[in-house]
């Protein structure tokens, strides 16, 4: 006799597959769209009526969202420091 195997939460809608870079490679997603999708994520999030599952699945969507939105707002000051002179005397 085999067992059914339980079935997994449904995935929340416009998640997409893990954006968030290990370092040295590039994000798949935009600044933009990382922000956009964010903003989403907090409008479902606030808009309620979601099941504990997806509220946290959502939340860890967001999170990782955040964490790629701060990437690259870190690479941009990278970029500007570099571009930047320096005045050393």
């Amino acid at each position: 006799m085999s067992e059914t195997p339980a079935p997994e939460a449904p995935a929340p809608e416009n998640t997409a597959p893990e954006d968030t870079a290990p370092e040295n490679t590039e994000p798949t997603q935009t600044y933009e769209q990382a922000r956009e999708e964010l903003a989403d994520v907090v409008r479902r999030l606030e808009a309620g009526g979601l099941t504990l599952e997806e509220s946290l699945a959502l939340w860890e969507r967001g999170e990782q969202l955040a964490e790629l939105c701060q990437h690259w707002l870190d690479r941009a000051r990278e970029r500007l420091a570099a571009a930047t002179p320096t005045t050393d005397a």
